[in-house]
């Protein structure tokens, strides 16, 4: 660590960038696919095609009061119900209750009210996946820290990346490919710059949005240290306390939740997306009609919020009024919204999360250059700065860097085979799904360490090209569904993940062909 401060600093960014690379790639390229969680979520759940000329969403009156009279006759007792309301033609309507025995769910058809046994009911975790793998690797708590961490590291190496590369804005204009190490420090230097401020913010906000739980202190030093004390935290934030309740015995087939659903659009204009009830049967329950906001209409607000109207469920009071507006709620509130907005990019149009996605992408690509600069420079070097344990520690390194490339994007792959392949009745079929993401990705390490640094890197992008190609006939040969299918009835949520599964695919093959034709050169070489 002697010497200047840039060379303390490229220190610091070699091994800290090294130490975080390997991760962040996986949770730069979870986060990206997570930009697109809902319609993932659609792709996965298989529902029926709807016809073109239904576009409309259906009557969600008739949902809700056939999942108000399913419920009442099911689901008495429970602690919570959540109704998931369709949003288009041919979707059913989700049900959620949670009671003694733990967590149930059911999906009904809309108009009839029969619970959906067909493959319109396909269990599982979506897109959701890949969000809750971005930010806590599947580890509930210990992941959460994890990622913490990565997070702030990632930003400790953007900083001291850009003080350690003057030349880093003449750099972007200069691409040297073919020329080994330069190549990849011409790709690391590009997607940086191009991305920089994209990268900051997404830190940034990152850490921001959980910043009560990382830090914990101010907030007990105004609330105290007790239970209670973010309940109180999160009540300050909250728009305005809910009216004084009655105490009224409860019927729970009254009021109808239909009329409460005008009342709420009425109120906040806008359509219900779904309906929270607390504490159903009991004389304080509760009626949550959340709003829905148009994809196709975005706000002209950095952040808006959800809109949602709190009833009694006795009487069908008025108890909340959420509006989609930034100035119904404080300034707390506000600034908490504006982090998880630019973070999740929950505002702008379809064409801004397309910008996310491109450049959590090329995030990746440039964390992925980075480690392989690593290991060619020191490869080419040859330093022994470890010993007789040096030649083991950089094929580890190099192991590492093929299961954190290649293998995610492999994995990424099996979990969409795992959704159309595993049984539809199998018991506990979504988190199969996710083990089967987990078990793939770890087998990937295994293969990586046991193959040839080359041939690892070949055979890993030549798996998750074909996956990536082939998704698209294992969702025809499964489902009967496919990508024509779904252009032709307008559902072009569903049409763009077989879209891109194929791009992606193509541009792997590409890649893959490429890297072979060098290595052919390199072998006829005298």
């Amino acid at each position: 660590m002697n010497g200047s401060l840039r060379r303390s600093l490229g220190w610091l960014h070699t091994w800290c960038g090294l130490v975080c690379g390997w991760l962040l790639c996986v949770i730069f390229l979870t986060g990206s696919l997570s930009v697109f969680r809902e319609p993932i979520t659609r792709w996965m759940e298989a529902q029926p095609i709807a016809p073109l000329d239904a576009v409309e969403p259906l009557d969600q009156s008739s949902a809700a009061w056939q999942a108000q009279r399913y419920l009442a006759a099911h689901g008495a007792g429970a602690r919570l119900w959540r109704v998931q309301l369709p949003t288009s033609a041919g979707e059913a309507v989700h049900l959620l209750w949670r009671d003694a025995s733990g967590t149930r769910q059911i999906a009904l058809d809309p108009a009839s009210g029969t619970p959906v046994m067909s493959q319109a009911l396909r269990k599982t975790e979506g897109g959701r996946h890949f969000m809750s793998f971005h930010y806590m690797l599947q580890l509930p708590v210990l992941g959460f820290w994890i990622v913490g961490a990565l997070t702030v590291g990632f930003l400790v190496a953007l900083v001291s990346g850009v003080v350690i590369h003057r030349r880093i804005f003449a750099d972007f204009f200069t691409f040297r490919p073919g020329r080994g190490p330069r190549a990849w420090l011409d790709a690391h230097n590009a997607a940086a710059v191009l991305t920089l401020p994209f990268q900051l913010m997404i830190a940034y906000t990152g850490l921001c949005i959980f910043a009560s739980s990382y830090m914990p202190w101010p907030v007990h030093a105004v609330y105290g240290s007790n239970d209670g004390a973010h309940a109180r935290f999160s009540a300050d934030l909250a728009p305005q306390a809910p009216a004084v309740r009655n105490t009224a015995p409860l019927d729970i087939r009254a009021p109808a939740w239909e009329h409460l659903l005008g009342q709420a659009r009425g109120l906040t204009g806008q359509p219900a997306q779904m309906l929270l009830v607390d504490k159903p049967g009991s004389a304080s329950a509760s009626v949550r009609v959340i709003g829905r906001a148009d994809p196709g209409q975005p706000s002209s607000h950095l952040f808006t919020p959800q809109a949602s109207v709190l009833f009694d469920a006795a009487s069908g009071d008025v108890l909340q009024v959420r509006l989609p507006d930034p100035d119904s709620v404080s300034m707390g509130a506000r600034i908490e919204g504006v982090m998880r907005s630019l973070h999740f990019a929950d505002f702008g149009s379809w064409a801004l999360r397309w910008v996310y996605f491109a450049s959590g992408l090329l995030g990746t690509l440039m964390m992925v250059a980075g480690t392989l600069l690593f290991s060619i420079k020191r490869r080419i070097k040859g330093q022994h700065e470890f010993g007789a344990a040096t030649q083991r520690f950089y094929h580890c390194v190099e192991a590492l860097n093929v299961a954190c490339s290649a293998g995610i994007g492999v994995a990424c792959c099996a979990y969409f085979y795992a959704n159309r392949l595993l049984p539809l009745q199998m018991q506990d079929r979504a988190n199969w799904e996710i083990r089967c993401f987990l078990l793939i990705w770890l087998a990937t390490l295994l293969h990586a360490l046991c193959r040839p640094r080359n041939r690892a890197w070949a055979e890993q992008l030549g798996l998750a090209a074909l996956l990536c190609l082939c998704l698209p006939l294992l969702n025809h040969w499964t489902t009967g569904q496919n990508l024509w299918r779904y252009a032709a009835a307008g559902d072009w949520q569903r049409a763009s993940v077989e879209a891109v599964a194929l791009g992606c695919g193509a541009l792997l093959a590409g890649v893959l062909m490429k890297l072979r034709r060098r290595h052919q050169r390199q072998r006829l070489m005298p």
